[in-house]
């Protein structure tokens, strides 16, 4: 039986994103178990057995029977995702989704209609919970920049890059008149999920800008796809207060209004140099102020590992009474406002939002 610190938890899928679970796992074994992992295929379950000593599973019910898990987490194609969460709710099964819980606005008010308040449901949405976007959003949140009115994300797709968004504003299910439209460009390639490139190849990058305008706050979406991987397209995070901002890792603000202050967010890694202790991130640090502080060391997990991480040992809180994880009304208003600035980069008009069925839900979350 796994140490009671132990945090056990199973996998329905095996594609690319399941291997982030299991390389968390294997390289933080004190603090997470994979009990078992569902898939279809046999070849696959075997090469999960011999890769990762997990066991495999034909089927959801086989691994809840053998396994007995504290949660599952699912990470399976978009389309078939709400008829597993519906049927891990009905189970009495706590569940940790990949993004998005659904494909459209529509299916997934519907899965809001279905599952809402009647299990544990929420949503591996792990960007705002990296290292670095973790410190900078800890710094806009901590009233150094007083009131924050405006956010520049380049950091990720669609309603990855809209989450940071919306919480670098501090908006919960509020409207957007949001306009966008698409800008093409040509970029030599970088790396891919394979490895590094074997030849100069250009492809065009298609640049999404769009603005969201709630009213008294205004976040601005920048980001080409292509921009994953690329070693010459860096990502940015801008967050603007009355009394700072936060510009990457510049932070400026007023101690009072005679004195400006200008830092720098520091990264605190081990094993660089004559450093002995092996390799991996200690947190960062704003001056003397630690405003991220790895929870896994001195597990080697890169940033994006242990913003997952930080997910999965949070399910046990929100289980045990704590705070939620990503909730799925979160989650389904991220697609919304995503969707809605896809319709207006398409159409070139502005596209007003309205209120979903879960709006009440997220704005009353703490």
């Amino acid at each position: 039986m796994a140490d009671q610190g132990t945090v056990r938890f199973g996998i329905v899928g095996s594609g690319w994103r399941s291997d982030f679970f299991l390389r968390i796992a294997r390289e933080a074994p004190e603090r997470f178990e994979v009990a078992g992992l569902v898939s279809r295929s046999a070849e696959t379950r075997a090469g999960i057995e011999s890769r990762w000593g997990v066991p495999g599973f034909a089927d959801l019910d086989a691994m809840l029977a053998a396994t007995r898990p504290e949660f599952v987490v699912l990470s399976i194609p978009r389309a078939v995702v709400p008829e597993h969460i519906e049927r891990l709710v009905e189970l009495g099964v706590p569940v940790l989704t990949e993004t998005p819980p659904a494909i459209d606005v529509e299916s997934a008010e519907q899965l809001y209609r279905r599952v809402a308040g009647r299990g544990v449901v929420q949503v591996a949405e792990q960007y705002h919970r990296s290292p670095i976007l973790a410190a900078q959003l800890a710094i806009a949140r901590s009233g150094r920049l007083g009131t924050v009115s405006q956010a520049v994300v380049a950091q990720c797709h669609d309603y990855h890059g809209v989450s940071v968004l919306r919480r670098a504003l501090g908006v919960r299910a509020e409207d957007a008149v949001i306009t966008a439209s698409v800008f093409e460009s040509p970029l030599v390639t970088g790396p891919d999920r394979t490895g590094d490139p074997v030849e100069e190849r250009v492809v065009t990058a298609r640049q999404l800008t769009a603005r969201f305008d709630f009213g008294d706050r205004l976040g601005v979406y920048d980001f080409a796809p292509e921009q994953y991987f690329s070693w010459i397209r860096a990502n940015r995070l801008l967050v603007r207060g009355d009394r700072g901002e936060v510009s990457d890792l510049a932070v400026r603000y007023l101690a009072d209004f005679r004195t400006p202050v200008t830092a720098e967010i520091q990264r605190i890694v081990t094993g660089v140099g004559g450093n002995l202790e092996g390799m991996f991130l200690r947190g960062l640090q704003l001056g003397e102020e630690w405003v991220f502080a790895n929870p896994f060391m001195p597990a080697r997990l890169n940033d994006d590992e242990i913003a997952i991480a930080t997910m999965l040992a949070d399910m046990r809180e929100l289980i045990a009474g704590g705070p939620q994880v990503y909730s799925l009304a979160e989650a389904s208003q991220d697609l919304a406002l995503s969707l809605a600035m896809k319709e207006a980069a398409a159409s070139g008009q502005p596209v007003r939002t309205t209120r979903r069925v879960w709006a009440d839900d997220l704005d009353a979350e703490v």
